[in-house]
């Protein structure tokens, strides 16, 4: 239908619903690295990796299960294929992003996340043939020399520790997920893709889990104080819920719109997460390379669209790409 027939009001009304949407999801993204800083103070990283996932994989099997698809996880030519990004976009992203988080800060945690439309250059040029343009070149050149002033030769000693290494690698395992998605699960609806990634890949940590350790591993319930209450939140309202919020962003608003008002909001949100839930003040040579890649991040997703596909905001909490028919 025309939009000349629609009166304003009503198309102002999925805007304004698009923009709620898309303030929440950057709310709910700065969010991220603290809380996972809480959750990994007292306990192995990869067993917070392990019950987070599991936690969203419930809830995504409750969604898929009251829709009634959740056969569409095991057919034969696609189930596989959602195995694989649930890999890649959970059991892998998520243990190396705990890891990583654990022996980082808050702040060095949601900065080295930015490096990801570095990736995403990069891959869509080697595997999908897209040419990067000077702007995104020039871009993804400032992130970098923001992430890289930020947590390189500072005080904590990232590098040396290893958690920034963890880090700068969560991003590439969810853009190696979003070429499996764009080459052979074109037209499978987004909450599915979600749904199969957190339930394959909770099961997927889960196996290793109990085979490594045992149930000897899961913290139990009466001595685990606030540990279950943040595992919680984290796999059901952070990670799960946080995509679901991306996706009725996109679904308002255009992409480039969305991701212009998302990503560069997170880092500056994050402050003040992260400084209410675990007391981190960035230093003076972490603002400075904030803003740089706050700069490089916004230079990015602003750029004229180069692709066919709606690619996710580049956090933790919207780890999927959603294929499209057209640009937005």
């Amino acid at each position: 239908m025309s939009t000349q027939n629609v009166p304003p009001r009503a198309r102002l009304e999925p805007e304004r619903v698009g923009l709620a949407f898309a303030a929440l999801c950057a709310l709910n993204g700065a969010f991220v690295p603290a809380v996972a800083k809480l959750s990994t103070a007292s306990t192995d990283p990869f067993v917070i990796a392990a019950l987070t996932s599991a936690c969203g994989g419930v809830c995504a099997a409750a969604v898929l299960a009251w829709r009634g698809e959740l056969g569409i996880l095991v057919q034969p030519v696609i189930g596989p294929r959602l195995a694989t990004i649930g890999l890649l976009g959970t059991a892998i992203a998520y243990t190396l992003f705990f890891v990583g988080t654990s022996r980082s800060t808050a702040i060095e945690t949601v900065l080295c996340l930015q490096i990801e439309p570095a990736y995403a250059l990069l891959l869509s040029w080697l595997a999908l043939g897209h040419r990067p343009t000077l702007r995104r070149v020039i871009a993804t050149a400032l992130l970098l020399a923001g992430i890289y002033l930020s947590i390189a030769g500072g005080d904590s000693g990232t590098f040396g520790s290893g958690g920034a290494l963890f880090l700068l690698a969560t991003p590439l395992t969810w853009q190696l997920s979003h070429l499996i998605t764009l080459r052979g699960l074109v037209g499978v609806a987004p909450h599915v893709l979600t749904g199969a990634r957190y339930i394959y890949g909770g099961l997927i940590l889960l196996i290793v889990l109990f085979g490594v350790h045992g149930t000897a591993a899961i913290p139990p319930l009466a001595a685990s104080g606030n540990l279950w209450p943040l595992i919680g939140l984290q796999g059901v309202v952070l990670y799960y819920g946080g995509t679901l919020l991306w996706y009725n962003t996109v679904l308002r608003l255009d992409l480039t719109r969305s991701t212009a008002i998302v990503v560069p909001s997170i880092p500056v949100l994050s402050l003040a997460a992260t400084f209410l839930l675990v007391g981190e003040v960035p230093s003076q040579r972490e603002l400075l390379g904030m803003g740089l890649t706050i700069g490089g991040v916004l230079a990015f997703v602003t750029a004229p669209a180069i692709a066919t596909t709606k690619v996710r905001v580049p956090t933790a909490t919207a780890p999927i790409a959603i294929p499209t028919d057209r640009e937005t």
